[in-house]
């Protein structure tokens, strides 16, 4: 059974981004109006992709799974640091711990899948144009958007089990804001070596089998695009996959970097966390609308809608 010998244990104490009060209260205000930024541009995003059929392609599918994942990603985090930043006792439940860790990789794997999934529709639209609609069907893109949704969960089972069987002895405070896996190995009093390796391996093959598709993608679509004689051409085809590069570089940037380094419970791992999990959910729905003139003219046209 999970926590074998230390049914004592029954939470941690996370130290949160401050201890200043003052801070605090600034935090608070910061990341709250992150959050409802994040949730107003997804479910933005949502509402106008789903009632707008102009937006009915493969293309803005993924993006609505996106968007909806995103949404889960922040809601895992937020509520939890923004109740924490108005609380003198940062504590989490050794339940909510393991449900907040287990929500923490589903969430970002199934981002890192849709991701790869989308380079590879950019590159069947952008290599293979008149084939698009006979491989892009309809019952292909449900298929791997389940299939991102599955091996998402299959890798979060996976390190959910690694945190159940770790042993903790009396140190109880989580030098993070929220529960990570790298952020409780060092409070366990047990050798952590083969949950390390286990971690490290399982990020390595989920990060690298779903940036490794992208990149091969991207390199078939510049080579495609370098074809291409007219210049207009050549700028339109590299805007079309601009947005997605852009959110590919923020995503998988800060995760590489947050758990294939060590864990040290530093002010880098920190940012990089919430990189990932706060600030990117909330800049994809502008990254993909600011410059996708398909996107605005959907967005005026619901707003007419729905508003006049």
């Amino acid at each position: 059974m999970a926590w074998r010998n230390h049914s004592a244990i029954t939470e941690f104490m996370l130290t949160g981004l401050s201890d200043d009060p003052q801070i605090e209260a600034l935090l608070f205000v910061l990341f709250l109006v992150i959050y409802l930024l994040t949730m107003a541009g997804n479910l933005m995003m949502l509402l106008v992709i789903r009632a707008d059929c102009h937006l009915h392609t493969p293309m803005y599918f993924f993006l609505s799974n996106l968007s909806f994942i995103d949404l889960c990603f922040s809601s895992v985090t937020m509520p939890k640091l923004l109740q924490d930043f108005l609380s003198e006792k940062k504590a989490i439940s050794v339940e909510g711990c393991l449900t907040q860790v287990f929500f923490v990789f589903f969430s970002s794997g199934t981002e890192a899948c849709l991701l790869s999934v989308m380079a590879y529709d950019r590159y069947a639209a952008i290599c293979h144009p008149l084939l698009y609609g006979q491989v892009m069907r309809n019952e292909l893109c449900v298929r791997l958007v389940l299939v991102s949704w599955g091996v998402a969960s299959l890798n979060a089972i996976i390190i959910v089990l690694l945190a159940v069987n770790l042993d903790f002895c009396e140190a109880q405070t989580i030098h993070h804001y929220t529960c990570e896996l790298p952020a409780l190995f060092p409070l366990s009093c047990s050798d952590i070596s083969i949950t390390v390796n286990i971690l490290l391996c399982s990020s390595l093959l989920h990060g690298l089998g779903t940036f490794l598709p992208i990149f091969f993608s991207y390199a078939r679509i510049v080579s495609a695009v370098l074809r291409i004689s007219s210049t207009t051409g050549r700028s339109k085809a590299f805007s079309t996959c601009s947005s997605h590069l852009v959110a590919v570089t923020l995503f998988f940037g800060s995760g590489f970097l947050c758990y294939l380094k060590p864990p040290s419970g530093s002010s880098l791992d920190l940012l990089l966390s919430l990189q990932y999990s706060a600030v990117t959910p909330m800049l994809n729905p502008l990254i993909y609308s600011l410059k996708n003139k398909e996107v605005k003219a959907a967005v005026n046209r619901t707003l007419r809608k729905y508003l006049l």
